[in-house]
Order: C-alpha cells, then sequence, then structure tokens
C-alpha cells in the first residue's frame, strides 16, 4: 500500500510533467503506476487516502463459529484422539457419521490456540536460504575444491585427495593428496596453484562446503593473505558444490579405480596423478561440447569447434539426404557458467 505522503508526491511528479507536455499515460508509466490509478487516486482535484486499511471487512460466510471451535479443541484433547494428528481424526470421525470440519481446519485451529508441536526424531522441515550464485567468464575467476576419501587396503584407513577445479574450463587446476585432513595442507596447495595458474593476487572466488579443513583458521588466513574471496555451500546441503562432486564420481567411477583400495601413499598419489592428466588433456567434457578442460583453459574450444562445424557442413554438402532439412550438430562454445543458478533462474521465470 502507498501512504498518503507518496501518493501526493507521485501525483506533483506526474502533473508536473503533464503540464510540461508529457502525455498522462507516459508520465503514470515513468511512475510505475497504470491511468486508471492515478484516477482512482486523484477524485475532485484531490490525492485521496488509501481507504483499505480502516475499511470494514465483513467475515467470510463460512468462518467457524467460536462454538465450533471450542468443539474441535475438546474433540482432540480427547483420551481417544490426544495422540493423533487431523489427519487421522477427521476420517475417524467421519466413520461415526460426524464432520466437523476438514483436516486443513483442525491444523490451523490446533495451531492458533498452541497445540501443533513437531513430534518424532526427525528435524523440523525449515525454509532454506537460496544458494549462494557466482558466474565464471573466464578461467581463474571462480575455483570450487574439496577433499574426498580414497580407501587403503586396511581397513579403516584412508588417503585424503584435496582437488580444487576451475569452473569455467573444469580444468584441475591443483590436486594433492595426503594422509590427514588438513587446513594447513589445504592452504599450502592454495598458493601453489595460484602460482602455476599464474593468477596470484587476482580478483578469484574460492567455493566450497563447510568441512573442517575448509573453515581452519589457517585457511582462512591464507584466502585473506592471497586476496582470495571464499565462498561456501549451505548448512546440510550437498549439491552446492555440484561441480566437484561430479568430477569426484567421474574419478571414482574409472574402470581403473582400485576396488580393492590402495596399497601405499605412493601408490595412490600415483593413480591421482594419471587421472588428473588423462581428465585435463584427453577427457572430452560433455559439458563443454566434447572439449577438453585444458583447451577450454587455453581458450582454443572456440577455433576446434568452428574447425568441427566446417567439416560438418562440407560433409552435409557432399551428401545432404544423410541429414535431411536437420542441421549439423551444435559446434557452439559454451558460454560462461555459473554456480547454483537457481536464483537466476526464479528471477528469469518472474520477469
Amino acid at each position: 500500500m502507498t501512504s498518503t505522503p507518496e501518493r501526493q508526491a507521485i501525483i506533483t511528479l506526474i502533473q508536473q510533467a503533464n503540464a510540461d507536455g508529457a502525455r498522462l499515460v507516459r508520465a503514470c508509466s515513468e511512475a510505475d503506476i497504470c491511468l486508471r490509478t492515478y484516477r482512482r487516486w486523484v477524485q475532485a482535484g484531490a490525492v485521496q487516502h488509501d481507504k483499505r486499511p480502516t475499511a470494514v471487512k465483513p467475515a467470510p460466510a463460512n468462518k467457524l463459529s467460536p462454538q465450533e471451535r471450542a468443539d474441535i479443541v475438546d474433540i482432540c484433547n480427547r483420551s481417544a484422539y490426544s495422540q493423533l494428528p487431523p489427519s487421522q481424526i477427521v476420517p475417524d470421525l467421519l466413520d461415526k457419521g460426524i464432520y466437523m470440519a476438514s483436516e486443513s481446519t483442525f491444523y490451523r485451529v490446533l495451531s492458533e490456540v498452541g497445540q501443533l508441536h513437531h513430534r518424532g526424531q526427525s528435524l523440523i522441515p525449515q525454509r532454506r536460504h537460496e544458494p549462494t550464485t557466482h558466474q565464471a567468464n573466464g578461467p581463474c575467476e571462480v575455483w570450487c575444491w574439496d577433499i574426498t576419501y580414497c580407501p587403503s587396503r586396511v581397513r579403516g584407513q584412508f588417503y585424503y585427495l584435496y582437488l580444487f577445479e576451475d569452473l569455467y574450463s573444469r580444468k584441475i587446476v591443483g590436486y594433492e593428496v595426503h594422509e590427514a585432513e588438513s587446513g594447513e595442507y589445504a592452504a599450502q596447495l592454495l598458493q601453489r596453484c595460484l602460482l602455476r595458474e599464474q593468477c596470484l593476487h587476482q580478483p578469484l572466488i574460492l567455493h566450497s562446503d563447510n568441512g573442517a579443513p575448509m573453515k581452519a583458521q589457517t585457511m582462512k588466513a591464507k584466502l585473506e593473505e592471497l586476496g582470495v574471496l571464499p565462498s561456501y555451500s549451505r548448512p546440510r546441503v550437498s549439491n552446492d558444490n555440484a561441480f566437484v562432486e561430479s568430477l569426484f564420481r567421474v574419478l571414482k567411477y574409472r574402470p581403473q579405480w582400485p576396488s580393492s583400495g590402495f596399497a601405499s601413499l605412493h601408490e595412490a598419489r600415483q593413480w591421482v596423478e594419471r587421472f588428473v592428466s588423462w581428465y585435463n588433456t584427453e577427457h572430452r567434457h560433455s559439458k563443454l561440447n566434447f572439449v577438453t578442460p585444458q583447451q577450454r583453459h587455453n581458450g582454443k574450444d572456440t577455433a576446434l569447434l568452428a574447425q568441427r562445424q566446417a567439416i560438418l557442413e562440407q560433409a552435409k554438402l557432399r551428401n545432404p539426404s544423410r541429414w535431411g532439412t536437420r542441421p549439423v550438430r551444435n559446434c557452439e562454445p559454451i558460454g560462461p557458467v555459473t554456480l547454483n543458478p537457481e536464483k537466476e533462474m526464479k528471477m528469469q521465470q518472474a520477469a
């Protein structure tokens, strides 16, 4: 609702624009109101105040009477129904030929009198805030990282893979395998990654989950020292860091993955080194239109995809019947990459 002073200010601006030669409809449009609203606000030469706050609203015809509400509370507190939810009470009453109100009305009345509480061992459903959204328009703008378990042949013993991935190109920009989780290991690896990628003291966002190494004081101090902006997933929401989780799935579903575990830390490091070399330089990523992360990271994907497009167009000219009216396969380079784009999708839907 628009207050009377705000209405007067808007009407004054509209009338001034109209006096200066602007059409009344265009002046109203610039003030984000329609012509009908303007005419409703201005009557008999005066600005009318909003009558909705003081309007007397008649009670709905189907509103429950105080006695009916008391009857609902009374029957829910009876010994036969005190341990049952309304979804069980209403059908039982119907079987006895009694109808008082719907289940939703029972829930609403009990909530208003303070008798609706969560029970059971499960947590109360909570509305979570929207995930943090970041967009990468080029390499070394947004990185994601995480730590995953690499099993050893000793039951209960694991090696820990620290892995940093560039969001734009999906390139693994840094990795190490250690025998423990530590914020100090992560901080040292991050600094080496920045030096290797030649992006030290450049704007960079580093996204991760809420694990202990990610929020360790050593890691936070190193991020501040290097000028890296930290970004974290929502608590207890695993898919906010989906790019790294997807990469870990590729890692552990490789045919060469040792299902019986690694014999030693040295063997784990060697295996991961071979995987990273394959992933960055040989693996044609489906989300990058089947170019390798290294080609995407170096900016060679545009020329490579244009070459594929030309070859396909020539093949279609030589034998058009194989394509018919269909175009050749999509060879457009992938544009910017967005991390957790839910906000953007909702904004587009609202627009």
